[in-house]
């Protein structure tokens, strides 16, 4: 994995919910995000995809990842135009735009069922990984890493719904923001799955 990714990559942790959502990844080259559930920030440099039950023996593993080249807001129904009548349908949603999805030459598993939603990680702990929970960015770098996700959104990021908060935060809440509090908090009920209703 050590030429996949550069070390200071800032890598955006997606939920990959449907085979069909990885193809259009694939073949597209675009992944979509609700504006209503969106992480923070989507100015990112790749995005790794955690693959939730739907994938059957690839399932509840991250193995691929794929750079981002930029995102924009449109209506779910732009994105898939066969579903008229979804629910979500009028609903403003991220398109990232995607290069090339890469394969892990490891998946990077979840060991223990958890609910993964959006998380924020780095390069530098993907070369790494072995297990999800090694991707979690140790408690005393997570003010470093807002701090470079609030300048990449100020410097990038053209749709902000919501200001972001200041970098000087409790712990907790700053654990919050980077997705992080609900991975160091293990969630075991077997059956059910992280949605992030795409």
């Amino acid at each position: 994995m050590n030429g996949l990714v550069d070390s200071t990559a800032l890598i955006l942790v997606s939920v990959m919910n449907k085979a069909r959502d990885l193809e259009i990844a694939r073949l597209l080259g675009w992944y979509r995000i609700p504006l209503r559930s969106a992480p923070k920030v989507v100015a990112v440099d790749y995005l790794a995809f955690y693959q939730t039950g739907a994938f059957n023996q690839d399932k509840w593993r991250i193995q691929y990842l794929a750079p981002v080249f930029g995102h924009e807001l449109v209506k779910r129904i732009e994105l898939l135009q066969d579903e008229p009548h979804h629910p979500q349908a009028q609903q403003d949603y991220y398109k990232v735009q995607i290069g090339p999805l890469k394969q892990l030459a490891e998946p990077i598993v979840a060991e223990d069922w958890r609910r993964i939603t959006f998380f924020y990680t780095t390069g530098e702990l993907l070369k790494q990984a072995k297990t999800i929970r090694d991707l979690i960015v140790p408690s005393d770098e997570r003010a470093y890493l807002w701090q470079t996700l609030h300048e990449r959104a100020n410097r990038t990021q053209c749709y902000n719904p919501t200001p972001l908060p200041e970098i000087d935060l409790a712990p907790e809440i700053l654990s919050a923001l980077l997705g992080i509090k609900e991975i160091e908090n293990a969630y075991n009920p077997p059956q059910r799955e992280s949605r992030n209703d795409a």
